[in-house]
């Protein structure tokens, strides 16, 4: 992408709050009508044309509350070059357009080294890593099946894996969308699976302990690391429930004497964790751990939609009522805690 290039630069005042000895103004704080100066990552950007045959750039940027549309319409000495996944020191005005925020630039530029922090662009868990990973290795250390602990500990106990598995995210967006997504996402599952195996004696509690760890571990795959954060070409071709399963699979073909059968059900499990054809699994559960684990994966990734909702969207409330929100097929309202 490169727009027209000038070496004009323009006088700037820092605006917003002071964050690490740097003025930074969040997107999710933006109204309408207000001056922005400011440096965002841009996460997407695109030459297009009106239909007046006109060219123009739009834009999506992003920092670590939100994602924003941004629109260049006139492409002047002002715009200056620069690509997606710059970080950018934006001169516009946040305009409404069909009811939604957008920011009109006016003049842009790549940000120097030193305009900005790269931790205020990338959403981040609000809680503490080590401390998940600790809890994880618990249930890691607790499955009683041989062959269950030793898959467990070829991944979990693997320094390499936990590196990348730490920082992943557990989707592109709708929930758990952040630095740390995968591993929150990860143990809140095995979490509620572990007391859905004290409460319904008939579940196979190692089964559906390590079903749950590994149930979005095709995620690692399906996703690029941020700051991107999108889908991979093999993501897109295949899907992270059947990477998911294949990883398993060949890691399964190492280990000495693992039991076809369990093997089978685990991957099972795996393959059916979205609980329905129609949501993208392979298979409809079979095994009652199967269908405990969908129940487990739906329930805390609508539990995190909501929590994120009323995190984002508390200023966008009548009467307490969000609205109707496609990904939960509702009209929303949130009770007073």
């Amino acid at each position: 992408m490169r727009p027209p290039h000038s070496g004009r630069q323009w006088q700037e005042k820092p605006t917003g709050e002071l964050r690490k000895g740097i003025f930074m103004r969040y997107l999710k704080e933006l109204i309408e009508g207000e001056m922005v100066q400011e440096v965002y990552l841009c996460k997407q950007v695109q030459n297009l044309k009106t239909k007046a045959n006109k060219t123009y750039m739009s834009l999506t940027l992003q920092d670590k509350t939100s994602t924003f549309d941004a629109k260049i319409w006139e492409l002047n000495n002002g715009i200056e070059h620069f690509e997606a996944m710059d970080y950018i020191k934006i001169d516009g005005q946040v305009t409404s357009f069909q009811g939604a925020l957008q920011l009109n630039i006016r003049r842009v530029r790549r940000a120097s080294e030193g305009e900005y922090d790269p931790s205020d662009y990338m959403p981040c868990t609000e809680k503490n890593t080590e401390a998940m990973l600790a809890e994880l290795n618990t249930f890691v250390q607790s499955v009683k099946q041989p062959h269950l602990r030793q898959l467990l500990g070829e991944f979990f106990e693997n320094k390499a894996f936990l590196d990348i598995f730490r920082k992943s995210s557990a989707a592109k967006s709708v929930h758990h969308a952040f630095i740390g997504g995968l591993l929150e996402h990860t143990l809140s599952v095995t979490q509620i699976c572990d007391w859905y195996a004290q409460h319904y004696p008939m579940l196979n509690r190692d089964l559906l302990v390590t079903a749950a760890m590994f149930h979005d571990i095709g995620k690692l795959k399906e996703l690029s690391p941020f700051p991107e954060n999108d889908y991979t070409d093999e993501g897109n071709l295949l899907g992270h429930i059947y990477m998911g399963a294949e990883m398993i699979g060949r890691k399964i073909e190492t280990i000495p004497g693992f039991p076809k059968t369990l093997a089978a059900e685990l991957k099972h499990c795996i393959l059916a964790h979205h609980g329905e054809l129609e949501f993208g699994s392979p298979k409809k559960p079979a095994l009652c751990e199967a269908l405990a684990l969908s129940m487990a994966d739906n329930l805390d990734a609508k539990m995190e939609t909501l929590r994120e909702l009323m995190r984002d969207g508390s200023q966008n409330t009548t009467n307490g009522w969000f609205g109707f929100q496609r990904l939960l097929d509702s009209n929303i309202r949130i009770t007073e805690v």
